[in-house]
């Protein structure tokens, strides 16, 4: 079968072709830290082997838990944040058809998302909506206290109680968590919630392929087997035995990391389909909070086109020559529609009438492309055959291989995120947390 690609062609105008391949040996070293747990933060690589680890009676599990479940509910809330919602999200909106929340006969539950904002109208709006609704919780929490999931599983937890009695709520939540500890385990293990388990060797940005996201995933009706067939083969393709021109996340890496000392701060992935709005939300998470330390790193922002052609880019094309563009490219889409003829022609649209609007798509992608590169944009491309969970499996973990090896050839650690703690400390000083009492005293004088 075809699997993803990297095309850095458009990059070698903006550096020599001979530099990238100078980095061979290096990005190697780099993708050896990952096999062989020798680099920084080596307690949470788990996932480097995990899709070859994963057998197929914990595929079975979670699907015969979701089959069971889906015949009950019309819709399930998954509550999480970061990388307890994002990847969910992103598989999701990627393969799900756009107009799912319309559809009256659906064959799988819908799936909204709590827990991933501290929004007052958004909680009081989805407890009305969920009135009349069969509805399940899945609520993904390590630790149980992450302030946004734990305000909306006390909310969401208590709404279903009221609505369908406190036994009858059991069968109805599903918890993903710590194997041993934490709050939200001991309250799984009290009330006798399904459970399954975060493993402790993997982060929350880097485990999509955990049951954080295939739990949510096969409730939803997404084909998890093929998910994690496609990562099996990513997997494969990306070792340290591969040769780095064939090999897309040491492409990638030594790309990106070249354009980024040659100046370039802002990389911008693209899209030309806005089913993978998210993924690029799971991307930026994944990217930031793995390279953003210690003054370096690339700043992860992201677009949809053609939208905001009409909005950022007049930026792209003009603004500070602090960007690369890595462009998320469909070759195939999964249905067909014409452009027809108009016998008035008033829209001046005739000479691409009879053209598949996927052709008048990618005609619309080249010239965006050229035009980039042509204003000062280094561009990277990569293809992803279509939209199936085969080829999305290959791509999530494609994106985790090439950030951990980006990330060694920073010589930082990709996968702790110190920088996230300061706000919350804030906040719980703010909220007088006990425990706190000196860092409130602080603020309260700042104030």
């Amino acid at each position: 079968m075809e699997h993803i690609t990297v095309d850095i062609s458009k990059t070698f105008g903006f550096v020599s072709k001979s530099i990238i391949d100078g980095l061979q040996n290096l990005v190697k070293e780099k993708n050896l830290f990952l096999e062989n747990k020798t680099g920084k933060g080596n307690d949470f690589l788990g996932w480097v082997k995990l899709p070859s680890s994963i057998n197929d009676e914990d595929l079975e599990e979670i699907e015969n838990m979701a089959k069971n479940l889906a015949r009950r509910i019309d819709v399930v809330v998954v509550i999480g944040i970061g990388g307890s919602y994002l990847g969910t999200r992103a598989v999701y909106e990627a393969l799900s058809p756009s107009f799912l929340h319309l559809q009256k006969n659906r064959k799988f539950p819908l799936i909204l998302y709590a827990g991933n904002n501290i929004g007052e109208d958004y909680l009081s709006e989805l407890a009305e909506i969920l009135n009349s609704v069969h509805y399940g919780i899945v609520v993904i929490s390590k630790s149980g206290t992450t302030t946004e999931p734990a305000i909306a599983f006390r909310i969401l937890k208590n709404h279903l109680e009221k609505k369908v009695g406190k036994e009858a709520a059991k069968e109805l939540i599903i918890t993903v968590t710590d194997v041993a500890k934490g709050a939200l385990r001991t309250m799984a293990k009290a009330e006798g919630y399904k459970t399954f388990v975060i493993p402790d060797d993997i982060g929350g940005r880097y485990s999509v392929l955990t049951p954080v996201g295939l739990v949510p995933l096969a409730i939803g009706g997404i084909d998890i087997k093929a998910l994690v067939d496609g990562a099996r083969t990513m997997e494969k393709i990306t070792g340290s035995e591969v040769p780095f021109e064939k090999n897309p996340a040491a492409l990638y890496a030594a790309t990106r990391y070249t354009l980024y000392r040659l100046g370039k701060k802002i990389e911008i992935l693209a899209n030309y389909e806005n089913k993978l709005h998210y993924i690029a939300e799971w991307w930026k998470q994944l990217y930031g909070e793995s390279e953003g330390k210690q003054g370096k790193g690339l700043f992860p922002a992201s677009v949809d086109f053609t939208a905001d052609l009409h909005s950022m880019g007049q930026y792209i094309q003009e603004g500070e020559r602090i960007l690369m563009e890595t462009v998320l490219s469909v070759k195939e889409t999964n249905n067909k529609l014409t452009l027809p003829s108009d016998p008035e022609n008033l829209d001046g649209l005739n000479f691409i009438a009879g053209k598949r609007i996927d052709e008048i798509n990618k005609m619309a992608e080249l010239g965006t492309l050229l035009a980039h590169v042509d204003g000062g944009v280094p561009n990277i491309q990569i293809s992803i055959p279509r939209l199936n969970e085969y080829y999305i499996g290959q791509l999530l973990y494609m994106f985790e291989r090439a950030c951990g090896i980006s990330g060694y050839l920073l010589d930082i650690n990709p996968f702790n995120q110190p920088g996230v703690e300061a706000y919350k400390k804030n906040m719980f000083a703010l909220l007088e947390k006990p425990g706190f009492e000196e860092e409130t005293k602080k603020i309260r004088a700042k104030l």
